[in-house]
């Protein structure tokens, strides 16, 4: 699972690190602009890459440089011109550590129409510490270096490398692809498909196209794993289907039952927590069947009645404790009572002028609540 990622010169993150080894779960904690937001839209640009997306300007823009304004009238050696991604993932017993460096190259020498097109820098795969593969593409033109075979050819630097054809790879493209990066917003939750995937949208619209990728994939065990997973949440429901509605497309219809009653509701008709709590339990029935799966959950405590917070939270936590990791954000006191000071991150920034800075919340002096200190303003680093 995620052990480490590394990020500088990005948005609010400049030699910012942060390190999950050994935490099947953990929470970050920040006021807002802290860099929470910051480290989703970090992973899900290695989403994008295991995803196949691989031209640098669909990735980054110039306005991810942080604290400069990058227009016209900037002059590029002005600005540190370099962002560097790295990330450590523990895969089949192996360390797979992937960097990746973002830089402006200037294609144009007039002052006047002065261009700077995104380019990749730099590019490695390790595994184990060996190294799969080296890009170093700063002077307009990269190579591709396998330090066994020994062979160099040229690649275009507008491009990440990794969603090619490189098999050693295969492992890492496949784990970043299936990253479940969520920040769901329930009106936009659908229970009709017009197709499948296993590749989850960050907001949840294509909620129902996901279901029927599982269900499609584990169709002898998905339907009751999701029901089981949604029973815990929701005593009354009964079952569920994904029933057909046109040749081409299929719709959700969830089925309640107590004290010998039935009720039926489509999806769509669903509270928005009862459709937090469905997302919830297809986040886990994917991490059973697919997984282990990496999950980021931004605040999943909203849509959620005070009552429900913890026992959602919990619920999340044991399902990924054996099994898969999950990283998630937080401002509400119940779910931040949920975690304890050794998986708690505390993210905090001075002004929008200042990096973000990291600390594990056991590594800082603390008086009294923890909750009442958030309150107060009081928890800095």
């Amino acid at each position: 699972m995620l052990q480490r990622l590394y990020v500088h010169n990005f948005r609010c993150l400049e030699n910012f690190e942060l390190n999950l080894k050994d935490m099947p779960s953990a929470l970050l904690i920040g006021k807002n602009g802290a860099g929470k937001s910051t480290i989703l839209k970090v992973l899900e640009i290695f989403q994008s890459i295991g995803r196949g997306i691989n031209r640098a300007d669909q990735l980054i823009s110039l306005k991810d440089f942080p604290n400069k304004n990058v227009d016209a009238t900037t002059q590029l050696e002005d600005i540190d011109t370099t962002i560097r991604f790295e990330i450590d993932v523990l895969l089949e017993g192996c360390i797979y550590r992937y960097c990746l460096v973002f830089g402006l190259q200037q294609i144009s020498s007039s002052h006047n129409n002065r261009k700077e097109q995104l380019r990749i820098f730099q590019e490695e795969l390790f595994i184990s510490d060996e190294r799969v593969y080296f890009i170093n593409g700063e002077q307009g033109s990269a190579f591709f270096e396998d330090q066994k075979d020994a062979t160099r050819f040229l690649v275009d630097n507008e491009y990440v490398s990794l969603p090619g054809q490189f098999s050693k790879a295969n492992t890492l493209k496949s784990w970043l692809a299936k990253m479940i990066l969520l920040t769901p917003i329930p009106g936009l939750m659908k229970g009709e498909s017009k197709g499948e995937t296993l590749h989850p949208i960050r907001n949840g619209s294509n909620f129902g196209t996901w279901v029927s990728g599982l269900l499609s994939d584990y169709p002898d065990y998905a339907p009751y794993q999701i029901a089981k997973h949604l029973r815990e949440l929701m005593p009354d429901i009964h079952s569920f289907l994904n029933e057909p509605i046109s040749k081409n497309a299929k719709s959700i219809v969830v089925r309640f039952k107590a004290n010998n009653k039935t009720r039926s509701l489509d999806f769509e008709d669903l509270s928005d927590g009862e459709k937090c709590f469905f997302l919830c339990a297809v986040v886990l029935t994917a991490n059973e069947y697919y997984g282990p799966l990496f999950c980021f959950w931004d605040e999943p405590d909203n849509y959620l009645s005070l009552s429900e917070v913890g026992h959602f939270l919990m619920s999340l936590r044991r399902a990924f404790k054996n099994s898969g990791q999950i990283l998630v954000t937080s401002h509400n006191e119940e779910a931040i009572r949920k975690f304890s000071d050794e998986n708690t991150f505390v993210l905090d920034r001075k002004s929008h002028l200042e990096p973000t800075l990291i600390r594990l919340l056991s590594d800082l002096p603390q008086k009294g609540d923890l909750v009442n200190t958030l309150i107060r303003g009081d928890l800095e680093l």
